[in-house]
């Protein structure tokens, strides 16, 4: 049987950092909210039912919420960069694409968002 590679999709992580150049942004957080996906080959965790041979999400998760809402940022695009880094730092990661959201930031929007996508070079 063959299975195409395993999406592990976060989404819409809400979480609150400083974000923005702006004298207000820089003294009160703000609501970004995040959205990642990453995939993987995940034919033995599946094949023989090992966490061990799976991608934890909860792991890379727990490293996203740290960096956000540890981390003072100026830029949107700085921010989904550091995401990006952390979704695709697994070894195993073939694919990652992070978008986040920053509610709010435009008068008449619902929201501005940035994404960046990663992809790990042929062998």
């Amino acid at each position: 049987m063959s299975i195409s590679n395993a999406i592990i999709r976060i989404a819409n992580l809400r979480l609150r950092t400083f974000i923005g150049f702006n004298p207000d942004e820089m003294q009160k957080q703000q609501d970004v909210v995040i959205n990642i996906e990453i995939h993987y080959p995940a034919d033995k965790a599946y094949a023989e039912d090992d966490v061990d041979k799976a991608l934890n999400y909860k792991t890379i998760t727990k490293q996203v919420i740290g960096h956000v809402e540890d981390g003072r940022f100026l830029l949107l695009e700085k921010l989904v960069a550091d995401v990006l880094d952390i979704a695709s730092a697994h070894p195993w990661t073939e694919y990652a694409s992070v978008t986040i959201d920053k509610p709010h930031a435009l008068r008449f929007a619902d929201s501005v968002s940035l994404t960046l996508q990663w992809q790990k070079e042929p062998e």
